[in-house]
């Protein structure tokens, strides 16, 4: 039987971050991160399916595009795209609880883009961006935790990753899935 393991992780202080080194795209000026400040639910389902095709990702595909509009115009909700020479490159989705709680709701990289640094310095860029949500809403109090959750379908340096910027696992869990057509 096969099964899936998600791992639950948190930062609880902006001190418990620790960012990648940047990667020499950033000096060269050939990676940038740039928010999506116009929400755009095409944008953001082709990062969905553009990052999470391979890795399973599911949920969101049937979503409408209301359905995604209605997300993304939520207050709190951010999305960060690193772009490579002006080519998406892989993204950070930001949704700020009203409670002070923000979750980094999707994050990865296009396959591409794998193995030259981009992902850990995308999470420490995104993962800094969380704590420092506080004053965008009045209503809204200071961040006291970013959390983010990763499972054994996701890619096979993820969980390491959130791990060396600083995230602590506070909770796991196994549940047995199908098994995969192509095994049998």
């Amino acid at each position: 039987m096969n099964a899936l393991t998600t791992w639950s992780l948190e930062q609880t202080s902006p001190a418990d971050l620790l960012p990648a080194r940047e990667p020499e795209a950033v000096a060269a000026g050939s990676l940038r991160v740039v928010r999506a400040e116009v929400p755009s639910p095409e944008l953001n389902r082709f990062l969905y399916t553009a990052v999470g095709g391979g890795l399973e990702w599911t949920d969101r595909l049937v979503w409408s595009r209301e359905e995604w509009l209605a997300f993304l115009t939520r207050p709190g909700v951010e999305t960060w795209v690193a772009y490579d020479r002006g080519t998406p490159a892989g993204y950070i989705e930001l949704d700020a609880q009203a409670d002070g709680v923000v979750e980094i709701s999707y994050f990865g990289l296009l396959p591409d883009f794998h193995g030259r640094g981009f992902g850990g310095f995308l999470l420490s860029y995104g993962t800094a961006r969380a704590w420092d949500l506080a004053g965008r809403w009045p209503q809204r109090p200071a961040t006291r935790r970013v959390w983010v959750h990763t499972c054994s379908k996701d890619g096979p340096y993820a969980l390491r990753n959130y791990e060396r910027r600083g995230f602590r696992v506070f909770d796991v869990t196994t549940e047995p899935t199908e098994p995969d057509a192509s095994s049998a």
